[in-house]
């Protein structure tokens, strides 16, 4: 089953979008009425695609595709009234795959999100995978592989590694990895760095070594 993610404050327009996609048989529909609704979905969910609409109680479509891209990169479409260039650029910019004024047609809006999902599927086809320590990590499909047997991580802990990975033998310090993990908005204590790296290293087993601590310095994976 696709996992999808509906999110759209209009009650009558969240039913319609949902059913529609629910009847095709195929979709396991996920929907919120407001982005602090959609926001714990994110938090706790993984998604195949994702529609969003942008004006929206509490965080708005476009604070809820920044959180989404950070955690994934499933297909995300817009479905909103405000078609002006400069919002349609903005949902580009920021990480959406497809933006959709309203009138819409469900018909049109389930052959784009058949089409985002295919294209992904090819892609996953031609993945990248990086290696390191006896890790290996496919990013499109946010698998991570540990001596031939699959390891399940929080997202949090998925990203942690992922950002060692890709800078595999240089040291990133609490705060660049805040950064790249928890968002340059975030306002905890770096302390959280040294929690999720524990975790981290318990969840990769004896893999976990590939971690190391650099006195004064941060982490690197090696």
């Amino acid at each position: 089953m696709v996992r999808i993610l509906v999110v759209e404050d209009n009650k009558e327009l969240l039913a319609l979008v949902a059913g529609y996609f629910k009847n095709k048989g195929s979709f396991d529909v996920y929907t919120a009425p407001d982005g602090t609704s959609a926001m714990k979905l994110i938090d706790g969910k993984d998604f195949d695609i994702a529609i969003l609409d942008v004006m929206l109680p509490g965080p708005n479509g476009f604070e809820v595709c920044k959180a989404l891209r950070r955690k994934s990169r499933c297909p995300i479409v817009f479905l909103t009234a405000l078609g002006n260039e400069d919002n349609i650029l903005k949902g580009y910019e920021i990480g959406a795959d497809e933006y959709m004024v309203k009138p819409f047609s469900p018909k049109v809006l389930y052959a784009k999100c058949l089409a985002l999902l295919s294209r992904t599927e090819a892609e996953l086809t031609r993945e990248d995978v990086i290696e390191c320590g006896g890790i290996r990590l496919y990013p499109l499909r946010m698998e991570v592989v540990a001596g031939g047997q699959e390891v399940t991580l929080s997202p949090k802990e998925y990203f942690l590694l992922k950002a060692l990975m890709e800078n595999k033998g240089i040291v990133l310090d609490r705060d660049r990895l805040l950064d790249l993990v928890w968002g340059v908005g975030f306002d905890g204590t770096d302390r959280v760095v040294d929690s999720q790296i524990k975790k981290l290293r318990k969840s990769l087993g004896n893999y976990g070594g590939a971690i190391k601590t650099v006195i004064g310095g941060g982490y690197k994976i090696v």
